[in-house]
């Protein structure tokens, strides 16, 4: 219902919208900022391959290169928000969007998200870079999606199309999930219950919370 509503005030009343997301912006801050703040400390200070970023630090010039260097069919199942500039500024200053970017040195790989409300729920999404597909990064970010949410203590959801096999099986292969239920235009609108686990010692939080932050090497090397 959640995701309908959304989803049609969006479209059809953005003004009502946006004044819903600027109040829904404050009060997710009021009760989540400081453990979010927590979060991407840590996610920041991690030395790894890719740098994990929030979109909040990232100069929207370099995100807006990032999109328009994908193929038309990356935005095909891939449609969360508008790509212009506009857009792109809005999302880095909503405190309840939590999104952020994989850097390959100075190149962005991947970009995610977790548009989340305060009354403890969030819906996520990624899109991988063209140039980085192959390489586990939907995997990974799949990952840390889930342990941010999780970790804040917020139930998880996603929409995935039946038609889009490819993003199916990067969430069934990683994740526990529940199909809530199938909507009329063949999404599966399911709910993110936890990370399968893998042959890794997760990295401990404050609070007895743990936050994947590593690449393994199976991750790396999985199609």
């Amino acid at each position: 219902m959640l995701y309908t509503i959304a989803h049609f005030l969006r479209n059809y009343f953005p003004w009502i919208w946006d004044c819903f997301d600027a109040l829904n912006a404050c009060l997710f801050s009021m009760r989540y900022g400081k453990e979010v703040e927590k979060i991407n400390y840590e996610l920041q200070a991690k030395e790894n391959k890719y740098q994990i970023l929030p979109i909040s630090t990232c100069d929207a010039s370099c995100l807006l290169a990032f999109f328009a260097a994908q193929p038309q069919e990356a935005f095909r199942f891939f449609r969360p928000h508008g790509f212009d500039e506009k857009s792109i500024q809005k999302l880095q200053t909503n405190k309840a969007f939590l999104g952020y970017v994989l850097k390959d040195q100075e190149r962005i790989a991947a970009y995610f998200f977790l548009r989340s409300f305060f009354w403890g729920k969030c819906f996520r999404g990624r899109m991988v870079g063209i140039e980085h597909r192959k390489q586990g990064l939907a995997t990974y970010s799949n990952r840390i999606m889930t342990n941010i949410g999780l970790s804040l203590g917020m139930k998880i959801y996603e929409t995935v199309s039946r038609e889009n096999i490819a993003s199916l099986k990067s969430v069934e292969s990683v994740n526990d999930i529940k199909i809530v239920k199938e909507m009329k235009n063949k999404d599966l609108f399911i709910e993110i219950i936890g990370n399968k686990p893998i042959n890794i010692t997760n990295r401990w939080m404050g609070g007895g919370r743990t936050l994947f932050v590593s690449l393994p090497r199976e991750e790396r090397i999985a199609a």
